[in-house]
Formats: C-alpha cells, structure tokens, sequence
C-alpha cells in the first residue's frame, strides 16, 4: 500500500508539515507495513518556503529588510544550493500581516523590503527566484521593490519619490541607470492565482486597496497613481503590462515584476508541486490524502487540494480531503479528482479548541478513512 500525503498548512493551527506527519500517525496506527510519502504542500501562500524546503533539503536564511511601513523586519526565504534557486514569499517582508490593523495604509505601505530580499538572493547567486506575492500589505505596483533593485523614480525636481503607491502620482522620471545588472541573468517566476489587471474597476486598488486601509477616496487617487507610474513605465520598457492578467496581484507588485523582471506566471500550487516532486511521488501511489483548513467553492480557485487532485487525476490516483471545515460548494470538487472529504471535529467544539487538537483529530481521521477503505478492501 503507497499512499502520498500532500495537505495544505492549517491556519492558525499546524503547518504543513505537522499535519502531514499526524496524517501519517494516523494510517500507520491502521497500515503499519503501508509506504507513507510525505510532501507538504502550499499554493504560493503562507507557508510556501516552509513547504518547499521541508521536502528539498533547503536551507531557511533570513534577511533584514525594511517592512511595509519602513520599520525593520527579519525575514525569511529559503535557499536551494544545488539548483541556485531562491524562494521568496513576500509576505515575510511587505505582509499584512506585519501591520496592525489600526496602522495599516495602503497609500504609504512599500514593497521595499521584497526589493531587498531579491538583492540578497542575488547576492547568493541565484539563477532562478521563486516569488510568492500572496498577503500583501501594499499597493505601490512594485514600485519599492523596484527602487531597492537600483530603478530610480524622480520627481519634477530630481528627488526621489517618498514609499508608497500614491506618491507615484509625482513621478515626473524613471531612471534605470543603476539598475542591478545582475537581473538580466535570473529566471522569475511568480507563485501566484490572481488574474487583476494593474488599474480600474478590477485593478488592484479598487478590489485589495480597502483590506489595506484604503478609503473609497483614496481607491480613486491610488489607480489614477498607477496609472500615471504604468504610463512612464510604458515609455523606457519594452511594452505596456498593465493590463495583462495578473500585473495587479499584490498591489501590483506583479505588474512590475512583469514589466522590469520579466517574470513567468504560474499558479502557486503548480510550482511547489514541481519543487518537492509531487507528480512523480503519486506515480504507482494507491491514494493520495490532501487538506487545508477550510475546504469550499474558493478550492477551486487553484488552492492546493485542487492542485493536488488534478496531478492525481491524471495518473488514475483515487484523493480523500482531509479539512478543518467543510464550507459551502466543497461539494464542487468532486468533479475535479477529488473523491471524498472528511472535517476534522467529532462533535461540537470551538474553532480555538479546534486548532489546539489538530494533532489528535488528524490522527483519529486517518485512522478511520483507513479502517474505511480496509474494511472495503476485504469485501471485494
């Protein structure tokens, strides 16, 4: 018996990693003698590098970098040696959840600090980084990120323009003079599933500019301010991005890693699949055991069961979702390779008295999807 184990972190909870090993406490209790796999997974979010470095070998460094509102962050990416390939989620260093509520503000917030930890991988001879830009507390089109990387934006006086996104309503010049060259020489590629354009009624800033701070007034000055940034873009780079599927992922920031980086977009859980070698641990597999905190209709969106029951469907691989909560349309699913899906609490219980039991009601869920399936074995 081969099963692969390949779960999503659960929020709040337990990682990816300590669900799959409760998973797999589980089935052993019930298959001893079973061939449990291990890949933790994530779609690009929260957990990414944990998850690709636990099924790599990586190596976790931290960097010091400038946070979303300046103050200084120590953050974490991951570093694979024998490819040269970096991992950045640039949540570590311009997340949401860096600021605190009251302080959050989306017309100031930068993405310097992501900037920065570029620069650090280039630093360590990077060939390839892997950008995940979920969880962004910014929207300033990348523009930050840009300017640690040497691009200089200029005001109407030659000064450079102050952090944030509605200060790029000043920019009178790019320079690219100083731009790291280095730059011309790695592959991105971005771990990401959100298809905004840079501006309008679908851009960045009307659809993620309110969860960072932003009034309704300041919405307006802020897509009018990426508009005018996208516009002197547009004049010193090879062509206009801004309207192309994804360039308003995180503030924007995915406008400009298509505009300066040339970045190559894919969804998240397609690239960690491919880092920890998902496709090929399923190949022959008798079942594949997925899972995430809350399972519903957003799975479909390319959350990690998602990417997970797709890889197995194509090699005829039967998947049981494992989830902390079973919410609207996860019946959805099972039209796209997902068999069965089971939540996790055995009787009334609190979200927080749930999360502090995940261990244990992993375990006893794998036990009995086990005893499940044996039983079925022996009757056929």
């Amino acid at each position: 018996m081969k099963i692969v184990i390949a779960p999503d972190s659960f929020k709040d909870s337990l990682s990816a990693q300590g669900v799959a090993d409760a998973i797999a406490l589980g089935l052993a209790d019930v298959w001893p003698n079973a061939q449990l796999i291990k890949c933790p997974m994530a779609d690009g979010g929260e957990g990414t590098v944990e998850s690709v470095l636990a099924a790599c070998n990586g190596e976790l460094r931290r960097t010091q970098v400038r946070g979303p509102l300046g103050a200084p962050v120590n953050a974490a990416w991951g570093w694979l040696p024998e490819s040269h390939s970096a991992i950045i989620e640039m949540a570590e260093a311009s997340g949401l959840q860096l600021v605190p509520l009251a302080q959050r503000d989306a017309c100031i917030s930068s993405t310097f600090g992501t900037g920065e930890l570029i620069r650090a991988a280039l630093d360590a001879g990077a060939q390839r980084v892997i950008l995940a830009i979920g969880g962004s507390a910014t929207n300033d089109a990348g523009a930050g990120a840009m300017q640690a990387l040497g691009v200089k934006l200029l005001d109407a006086q030659g000064k450079s323009l102050a952090p944030g996104g509605l200060a790029l309503g000043q920019l009178a010049r790019i320079d690219l003079s100083e731009v790291d060259r280095r730059l011309a020489n790695v592959r991105f590629d971005i771990a990401a599933d959100v298809n905004n354009p840079l501006c309008g009624a679908h851009g960045a800033s009307a659809i993620f500019g309110p969860q960072k701070g932003a009034s309704p007034e300041q919405v307006e000055q802020l897509d009018q301010a990426l508009g005018h940034f996208a516009d002197h873009c547009a004049k010193v780079l090879e062509k206009d991005v801004r309207d192309e599927p994804g360039s308003g992922a995180a503030g924007g920031l995915g406008f400009a890693a298509k505009a300066f980086l040339h970045a190559r977009f894919r969804p998240g859980v397609e690239v960690v699949a491919e880092l920890v070698g998902l496709a090929e641990a399923v190949r022959g597999a008798d079942l594949v055991i997925t899972g995430e905190g809350r399972f519903d209709a957003q799975t479909l969106r390319g959350k990690t069961p998602f990417g997970v029951a797709r890889i197995a469907r194509q090699q005829g691989v039967p998947v049981i979702v494992i989830a902390g909560t079973l919410g609207d349309g996860y019946e959805q699913m099972y039209e796209h390779g997902v068999d069965a899906a089971f939540s996790l609490p055995s009787g009334p219980m609190t979200l927080a008295q749930a999360c502090a039991e995940a261990p244990r009601l992993l375990r006893q869920r794998a036990g009995d999807i086990a005893r499940v399936w044996r039983t079925a074995e022996l009757k056929l």
